[in-house]
């Protein structure tokens, strides 16, 4: 791969990816692919990687939960496949869990290490620990921390914050090496005792290559300047703030939601209300497509209200793009003076943020180039490299 060291001498690696979101197949945008949550960061993370590690003459079978539109076993790359197994039903992760254990162990026990990827999901933890049981490495990636992180009401909060998060200790406990996205999550692994030796800090990636062509405009008929905003439309992501923060822009700016989730009703019943005809929700774009977006906008807006990292944060950072984020887990450090920091929850915040960007070009393009500058740092043409470390590591310790 460009950027990366030459591949290493010796055999070469078979890794099993345990992963209950993965890059969506193509049918998944559409009819009733659009309703089972096919896209963000860690579907692009886990998506992305496996392309990358895949160049770097890595072998590997992800087992992901099934979706609409996908064959249950197709290739990726050139020596890689994915496996999506479950239920049609739109709750649960598909009840992915039950129908992979039985696959499994034998998947494990054809390959040398187990990478386990851990987002807002009770069963990957112990799936990881089942496939470990055949003697084989487990690498776990911490995408969304439910111990640290993760701040959720309702039924489904409770048990990810409390038997989630449990699996979680245990599974940072029994990995031979966990990878966290942002040193913020680090340090707070640290603090709970782990070995420094086994955590390594490797943030998600981005393709630059995506970024380093002409785009076509996506919405010609779309006014300027444009505020957009790239994700699930889900409480985390705090787009009722942004909502909330248009009535008090100064600029008449129209404002694009790229993204879909099960807030999207109620977040056009509040633009209604708040009689923001500027909103234009836009639904779900293939990944393929948000670079023509991030190039076609004036400002993106991440007014989280928690986040590990947030891979649009990345992208739009890559496409040289001012940002206004709220200052939550590890957007800081990788936004660095890029863009501009405010509090979770504050509209009006946000509003001036925003403002100070569009209201003037030379600030908007110091920012772009700085962001772009920053983005280098997160080539998966270097990441894949620095995972690639850490399965030879562990599988060499064994």
């Amino acid at each position: 791969m460009d950027g990366g060291p030459p591949p290493p001498e010796g055999p070469r690696l078979r890794v099993l990816r345990l992963c209950s979101v993965f890059e969506p197949p193509a049918g998944a945008l559409t009819a009733a692919g659009a309703r089972y949550d096919p896209i963000g960061g860690m579907q692009s993370h886990t998506g992305q990687l496996t392309r990358a590690l895949d160049a770097c003459g890595v072998a590997q079978t992800v087992v992901t939960a099934w979706r609409p539109g996908g064959a249950p076993s197709e290739p990726l790359g050139s020596r890689s496949r994915v496996l999506r197994v479950g239920a049609p039903v739109r709750r649960f992760r598909q009840l992915y869990a039950p129908a992979a254990a039985p696959v499994v162990p034998a998947l494990a026990a054809g390959t040398d290490l187990v990478h386990v990827h851990l987002g807002e999901d009770l069963a990957v933890v112990p799936l990881g620990l089942l496939a470990g049981r055949r003697r084989r490495p487990v690498v776990l990636t911490v995408h969304c921390s439910l111990r640290h992180t993760l701040q959720a009401g309702g039924g489904r909060g409770l048990a990810l914050s409390t038997v989630g998060a449990a699996l979680e200790s245990v599974g940072e406990r029994r990995a031979d090496a966990v990878i966290v996205l942002t040193r913020h999550l680090a340090d707070r692994l640290l603090a709970d005792g782990l070995d420094p030796g086994r955590v390594h800090v490797i943030p998600s990636g981005v393709d630059l290559r995506l970024f380093a062509r002409p785009l076509p405009d996506p919405a010609p008929d779309l006014p300027r300047p444009r505020v957009l905003f790239v994700g699930r439309l889900a409480a985390q992501k705090g787009v009722s703030t942004l909502l909330e923060a248009v009535p008090l822009l100064r600029a008449r700016a129209a404002v694009v939601l790229v993204g879909d989730g099960p807030q999207r009703a109620a977040l056009e019943r509040r633009a209604g209300r708040l009689g923001s005809d500027r909103v234009r929700f836009q639904g779900f774009v293939p990944h393929a497509e948000v670079p023509a977006w991030l190039a076609a906008a004036d400002v993106l807006v991440l007014p989280s209200v928690y986040e590990e990292l947030g891979s649009v944060l990345l992208e739009a950072m890559a496409a040289g793009l001012p940002v206004v984020a709220s200052a939550v887990g590890g957007i800081p450090d990788a936004l660095g003076a890029a863009g501009r920091l405010v509090p979770p929850g504050d509209p009006a915040a946000l509003a001036a943020a925003v403002d100070e960007v569009l209201d003037d070009p030379a600030l908007a393009a110091e920012l772009g180039d700085a962001a772009r500058r920053r983005a280098a740092a997160f080539s998966w043409d270097v990441l894949a490299w620095r995972v690639l470390e850490v399965y030879r590591e562990v599988v060499g310790s064994w």
